[in-house]
């Protein structure tokens, strides 16, 4: 399956469309050769979800910039209370 493809192509192929969104591949949907939508796995969507979603939180996306710079600390488990 082409990772680009036509409405009427789409229409016509879409069981080969959602087979290839399951193996994991983006398939963009076109109208006159303008992106229109992309089909893709339920699960890839849900990570996308979640990125956006962690992505948005404040004191994650500080976090991360903090793990990024090289200031995180890192400790054992064993040094977390119950």
């Amino acid at each position: 399956m082409k990772s680009t493809v036509s409405i009427s192509e789409g229409q016509n192929a879409f069981p080969a469309l959602i087979k290839a969104a399951e193996k994991g591949t983006v398939v963009t949907v076109t109208r006159h050769d303008t992106p229109v939508a992309c089909v893709m796995s339920y699960e890839r969507m849900a990570a996308v979800a979640e990125t956006l979603e962690i992505m948005s939180n404040p004191a994650a996306a500080r976090a991360i910039a903090e793990h990024r710079a090289g200031k995180s600390k890192f400790g054992r488990l064993d040094d977390i209370p119950e």
